[in-house]
């Protein structure tokens, strides 16, 4: 069977947002909480707390976006909740008017088109909340609802808030705040796939699946993609699944998946025993032990082997998300003003990121250095200017840029050229454009022969980084010396 994906998602740079703690409209736009009472933004977050982020503050801030080298938004979810990560879903048809509704979604949708900036939504389809309309009439009548065959019911009487009684009826994670959907009914089903037709129509260019491998329905996944693909064949779908997800991409199904694979091993290798294994430990991946260059080099060929060519172009990959632990504070950078051990594991960890097959996404404050530990302290408010971390944002643009540039860092071949001790040489090539990558993760500078008979032409000019950079010609053997100071990386094209 041939595989079809979006050819955007191959040359896209995700910008992921969390839309309470982005940006706070500037202007005079609300006609609802115009002087409600939020948390502090610059304060920890809380579990519960708002902090007023809305959808007018992206739209105000799409020209940083744009500047960084954007070119694609997910946002976790924006639709009408009672919680400020909007996963408990009341209302799939609205906006939650904390962040301008549909009107200010509309808004925004048309000024990213504007500027090429795709936007990709997130779908909370395995399970609703004790405010949907629906579970609330069951709520309200019981059996009598005829609502009732909607959710999983257990037994009389439900009880949605009181923990000392039995919930009788099925919840994600056993959280009563979240009753699973029964999607075995084909009134279910078909009301999911209506609303993901809608906002197809709407204009979005994709959706984001949560926890999709908890709806084992038979053809579930393979109707959503045939309904959703046939408003807008270039519509991504990317699932959020954690580890080995060759069962969902099969071509029948996903486009890629949140790829917790390549951040898993990329952290353990640019951040190393530095990994502070509190904010590691017991979630679902595994960013440890730490990894010297050939474990990482043959983690990286069993990631390219797991799925097809096609597949691997369309993976969103990772290094932090709303889910984890921020990069800088797993490294060790839990301070305001990190250390520049950790710096430096984030700008390592970034130039794998953005030279790695697969749509690069980057959550939002990680490109200043915006510190986090687990939820709910990896959902802070973006920091003021004043407080960015320049040199991490400097190492984004620089390497975002590269990336739109040089056509063989989205499509071309991987083709690992060293690794040993600390030192990780990769190339990327399309057609007669290649360029080599290098990456020192040890405390000491890193030299090397490397053998390059594969490769057509000699990169010796530093695109991104410093290194000594020597070619050898014998015959028709070639060979790369290369001497990399510590903790740093580069890129190499021909001069």
């Amino acid at each position: 069977m041939q595989i079809h994906t979006p050819d955007w998602v191959k040359h896209a740079v995700f910008y992921q947002i969390f839309p309470d703690r982005f940006a706070r409209s500037k202007q005079p736009r609300k006609r609802l909480l115009r002087n409600a009472s939020w948390e502090d933004w610059d304060a920890m977050p809380t579990l519960q707390g708002y902090k007023g982020g809305d959808l007018w503050g992206v739209l105000e801030q799409l020209d940083y976006i744009q500047d960084l080298g954007i070119n694609a938004i997910y946002f976790t979810p924006i639709f009408q909740s009672a919680s400020n990560h909007r996963y408990h879903t009341h209302d799939y048809y609205q906006v939650d008017p904390m962040l301008g509704g549909n009107p200010a979604f509309q808004e925004l949708l048309d000024a990213a088109h504007a500027r090429n900036i795709k936007v990709v939504l997130d779908g909370v389809f395995n399970h609703s909340s004790r405010g949907f309309f629906f579970f609330h009439d069951v709520l309200e009548n019981g059996p009598h609802s005829p609502w009732v065959d909607w959710f999983k019911i257990e037994g009389w009487p439900l009880s949605p808030y009181n923990g000392e009684f039995p919930a009788n009826y099925k919840s994600w994670a056993d959280n009563r705040a979240l009753p699973v959907f029964n999607h075995d009914n084909p009134e279910v089903r078909e009301y999911i796939m209506e609303i993901a037709e809608f906002w197809i129509k709407f204009g979005i260019d994709g959706w984001r699946l949560d926890v999709p491998f908890e709806i084992t329905t038979p053809g579930f996944w393979q109707e959503f993609r045939q309904r959703v693909k046939a408003i807008n064949p270039d519509a991504y779908i990317v699932g959020e699944v954690w580890g080995d997800s060759r069962e969902w991409l099969d071509g029948t199904q996903f486009d890629g998946v949140m790829n917790y694979l390549f951040a898993a091993p990329t952290i353990a290798f640019t951040a190393g025993d530095r990994v502070d294994m509190e904010q590691v430990q017991g979630r679902s991946y595994h960013p440890y032990p730490p990894l010297f260059a050939a474990e990482y080099a043959a983690k990286m060929q069993e990631l390219l082997q797991l799925y097809p060519w096609e597949i691997q172009l369309t993976q969103l990959n990772l290094l932090a998300s709303h889910d984890t632990a921020r990069l800088i504070s797993i490294a060790g950078g839990v301070s305001e003003a990190p250390p520049q051990e950790a710096r430096a594991s984030v700008e390592l960890a970034t130039l794998l990121l953005l030279t790695f097959p697969g749509a690069p996404s980057i959550y939002y404050g990680d490109e200043v250095g915006l510190p986090g530990r687990l939820d709910p302290d990896s959902r802070r408010g973006f920091p003021l200017e004043a407080s960015w971390d320049r040199e991490i944002l400097d190492t984004h643009r620089q390497l975002i840029a590269l990336r739109h540039t040089y056509p063989c860092l989205r499509t071309g071949d991987y083709q690992v050229l060293y690794s040993q001790g600390e030192l990780y040489v990769f190339a990327r090539t399309l057609d007669k454009e290649e360029l080599v990558i290098a990456v020192n993760s040890g405390t000491a500078s890193a030299k090397a022969n490397i053998d390059t008979i594969n490769l057509h032409t000699q990169p010796n000019k530093l695109l991104y980084g410093s290194a000594e950079v020597e070619w050898h010609t014998e015959g028709e053997i070639k060979s790369l010396s290369l001497n990399l100071p510590s903790r740093t990386g580069c890129i190499l094209g021909v001069g």
